[in-house]
């Protein structure tokens, strides 16, 4: 797959503090933390070796920004080698689920299909005919979502989604383990024999040790619907294999110019294009979360839980595609070669290849090759 700077690059014209991670080879082989400068990958690593090192900086932008580091080529000349990695090493892969609406009658109607695609035509209906109209504008834990809550248990339509949707607590759960993501260029994987799996375009925040939110990057959640449809106890068989977790292309720092309050208004999109002619498109707005960005670090990080190496955590999607591709009432699954992108506006876009997961690229290069790296660069 070819793709240019001006593919996945933001589209604003403002000055952008875009922090990413590329492979470099040579005599000391290893990852680098980058920041872009016209085009060009300004090394960080003799002002963190490590992306995690770096958002735990006290002023992560003006640090990036005062840098004068050693030139490590351009980014078309990565891209065209397919060396960008994802923009983070050692922090926490964490994600948040059904903090749409949306996502929350897709994770509802996986449950009522038992995991069959076929199914789901005949279950959404049903589901929409039957779930509150409000749904979308209940503040989960409230009065009003217990009310909700009481009117569902009646009907016989409780389910374990509606409770993290609308309930007091919010699903956290690890997507991935430090280092196994994969970045803007690289195969995606989706287990083989999977009837039923999607992409699930989301913004991902860059989170410190201490629960500081320092910036944002998009994320691809990979996810086999079949498998987590058929019990819940399958969610990691059903989000964690080999190349299943995209994120990139880099992370936007936190500056002058880009701050929280854009992730808050920001509108994601979901592009495939397949093999066969297939195609969809879709987007995610994320004024329409139920729960703030703020809210989510603050579940998942804090006195009762700590990450020393800093987190990325995924924020969910309202939008999961659902074209019947093949044949009616057959719903939606991906297919090897099929290209996926996610993008935004403000955090460019994160393109990617589907592929069986056990024909992507195998995850061999962990925190003990890190650390060998760095220490034979002088860096430990």
């Amino acid at each position: 797959m070819h793709l240019t700077p001006a593919e996945i690059l933001p589209q604003d014209p403002a000055p952008t503090s875009l922090v990413g991670r590329v492979w470099m080879g040579g005599d000391q082989p290893g990852p680098r933390p980058f920041v872009l400068r016209d085009g060009m990958m300004i090394d960080l690593s003799k002002l963190a070796p490590t992306t995690s090192a770096l958002f735990d900086l006290p002023e992560v932008a003006a640090s990036v920004s005062a840098h004068q580091g050693e030139a490590l080529g351009t980014l078309e000349e990565a891209l065209g080698e397919g060396r960008l990695l994802a923009p983070c090493d050692l922090q926490a892969i964490k994600a948040s689920g059904v903090t749409f609406a949306g996502s929350l009658l897709e994770r509802v109607l996986e449950e009522r299909a038992r995991g069959e695609p076929e199914r789901a035509t005949e279950v959404r209906q049903r589901l929409r005919e039957a779930l509150p109209a409000n749904l979308a504008e209940l503040q989960p834990g409230s009065a009003q979502a217990q009310e909700a809550r009481h009117m569902l248990e009646e009907a016989g339509l409780w389910s374990q989604y509606l409770e993290v949707g609308i309930g007091p607590d919010a699903e956290i759960f690890t997507k991935a383990q430090p280092m196994s993501a994969v970045g803007c260029g690289a195969a995606i994987g989706v287990r083989r024999g999977s009837q039923w799996s999607s992409s699930e375009p989301e913004v991902v925040l860059a989170v410190a040790s201490n629960g500081r939110v320092v910036g944002a990057s998009l994320g691809n959640d990979m996810s086999l619907r079949d498998l987590e449809g058929r019990s819940a106890l399958l969610l990691t068989r059903a989000k964690d294999n080999n190349a299943s977790c995209a994120i990139g292309p880099m992370v936007r720092l936190f500056d002058g110019e880009f701050s929280l309050d854009d992730v808050r208004r920001a509108d994601v999109r979901l592009h495939i294009r397949g093999p066969d002619g297939f195609e969809e498109a879709g987007a995610s707005r994320m004024t329409e979360i139920s729960r703030d960005p703020l809210d989510l670090v603050a579940a998942t990080i804090g006195r009762d839980h700590q990450y020393p190496d800093g987190m990325v955590l995924f924020l969910g999607t309202m939008y999961v595609p659902g074209s019947d591709r093949n044949g009616p009432g057959s719903g939606f699954t991906h297919r090897p070669g099929d290209i996926v992108s996610v993008s935004s506006p403000r955090l460019g876009a994160l393109v990617n290849e589907v592929a069986d997961a056990d024909q992507a690229p195998p995850w061999d290069y962990g925190v003990r090759a890190l650390a060998a790296s760095l220490a034979a660069r002088g860096l430990l």
